[in-house]
C-alpha cells in the first residue's frame, strides 16, 4: 500500500513538472514572439499610421448603436477588463479541450487588434500568449474609445471594404453617422466572417448574423425586445 502511494505521488509530481515545463516554454516562446514584433514596429507607430489613414472615422462620427452592437457581440466586458478577459479565455479553453480544436478563441476586442495587426491568423498557444502581451500594452497606452476606433477602422467588411467608412459608403452610399439602426447593426456583425456575411454576397445570411447581434444587445441591456423587433421588421422590407 505504501509503495502504491509513493508511485501515485511520483506520477503526480511528474505530471506537475511536465505541465510546468510546457507552460514555461509556451510563455517564453510567446514572449519572444511579442518582443520581436514590437521591436520591429511599435504600437505607437502602428496606431499613428492607422489614425492617419484617409477616412479614419472617430467614435463621435459613428452611431452609438453601432458601438453597442460591436461590444455586445465581440466583447461584452470590454469596458471592465484591461485587455484580457480571463472568464472568456477559461470558457474558450474548456470548449477547445472538448472539441480537440481551436474552435473558440476567447479574444477581447483589444486582442483581436493585436492579432490582426501583428500576427498571422494561424491559431496556436504561442501566438495567443504574444497577443496577450500586445493587448496589455495597448490598454496601457490608449483609451477604450481609441481602441474601438482602431478596431472598426481596420476591420474587413467584405466586398473589398476595409474600415467602417468604406463599408458604409460601399454598401449604403452613406457616411457612417448616417447609418440607420438596421444598417449599423447589420454591419457590426459582418467582420465575424466577411466572405459569408457580406450583404452583397448573401443578405439572408447577413441578416441571420444580425439577429445574433441584436439578441446579444438585448442580453447586454443595450436594446429592449421591442426595439430589437422594430429593427428586425426592417429586414422584411429590404
Amino acid at each position: 500500500m505504501k509503495n502504491l502511494k509513493k508511485i501515485i505521488l511520483v506520477l503526480f509530481l511528474i505530471i506537475i513538472s511536465v505541465f510546468a515545463i510546457l507552460f514555461g516554454y509556451t510563455f517564453f516562446k510567446g514572449y519572444s514572439m511579442y518582443k520581436k514584433e514590437i521591436n520591429e514596429v511599435s504600437i505607437k507607430d502602428k496606431f499613428t499610421e492607422i489614425q492617419n489613414m484617409d477616412h479614419f472615422t472617430k467614435i463621435d462620427d459613428v452611431p452609438d448603436i453601432f458601438i453597442n452592437a460591436i461590444i455586445s457581440v465581440e466583447d461584452r466586458r470590454f469596458y471592465s477588463h484591461k485587455g484580457i478577459d480571463f472568464f472568456s479565455i477559461g470558457r474558450a479553453v474548456v470548449t477547445d479541450l472538448k472539441t480537440h480544436d481551436f474552435t473558440e478563441g476567447g479574444s477581447t476586442i483589444t486582442q483581436q487588434i493585436a492579432k490582426n495587426e501583428y500576427f498571422t491568423q494561424s491559431k496556436n498557444f504561442y501566438r495567443k500568449v504574444a497577443e496577450i502581451f500586445v493587448a496589455r500594452d495597448i490598454e496601457k497606452e490608449y483609451s477604450k474609445e481609441e481602441i474601438l476606433e482602431i478596431y472598426y477602422n481596420t476591420n474587413f467588411y467584405g466586398a473589398g471594404y476595409y474600415g467602417i467608412y468604406d463599408a458604409s459608403m460601399g454598401y449604403y452610399e452613406k457616411e457612417p453617422n448616417e447609418l440607420s439602426d438596421y444598417e449599423a447593426t447589420l454591419l457590426a456583425g459582418v467582420p465575424n466572417a466577411p466572405s459569408v456575411y457580406s450583404p452583397k454576397v448573401n443578405l439572408n445570411l447577413a441578416e441571420k448574423r444580425q439577429d445574433v447581434v441584436l439578441k446579444k444587445m438585448v442580453d447586454a441591456g443595450y436594446l429592449t425586445e421591442t426595439e430589437m423587433e422594430a429593427i428586425q421588421e426592417e429586414q422584411i422590407t429590404k
